[in-house]
């Protein structure tokens, strides 16, 4: 049974928003744009730099799937230094960059959105 103090707990600390496939696709592209990354590191690069948001791994390998269908992206594998077996790395295509450059620009206005990252209730 919910209380009303739940229910006030849940807008002044709200769970984190999970990304949808198209904010993962404008995500990674922002994060290509500066170095090839992996999936795990894709994932905790958003927590860390975004803690109100989180990426599962099926919404991430689906983005990721859509950018290597579309020549957006290309992957190879590398050991990653502290890491057991070689990393799927992914890397931005020279042919994307103008079109990453807009997409990453729409991910990084819809983060800046104060009504994802901020409570909505600061009493009680």
């Amino acid at each position: 049974m919910t209380t009303l103090e739940q229910i006030y707990q849940f807008f002044k600390s709200p769970p984190p928003f999970y990304l949808n496939k198209e904010l993962a696709v404008c995500y990674v592209l922002s994060v290509l744009q500066q170095h090839d990354s992996y999936g795990t590191e894709l994932i905790n690069l958003l927590e860390t730099e975004y803690p109100s948001y989180r990426l599962s791994d099926t919404v991430l390998y689906s983005a990721l799937k859509f950018l290597e269908d579309s020549e957006a992206v290309t992957g190879y594998w590398k050991k990653v230094t502290g890491r057991g077996r070689p990393r799927r790395m992914y890397q931005l295509t020279p042919e994307w960059r103008d079109q990453a450059a807009e997409l990453a620009d729409l991910w990084k206005k819809y983060s800046q959105n104060a009504a994802h990252k901020q409570p909505i209730l600061n009493g009680r």
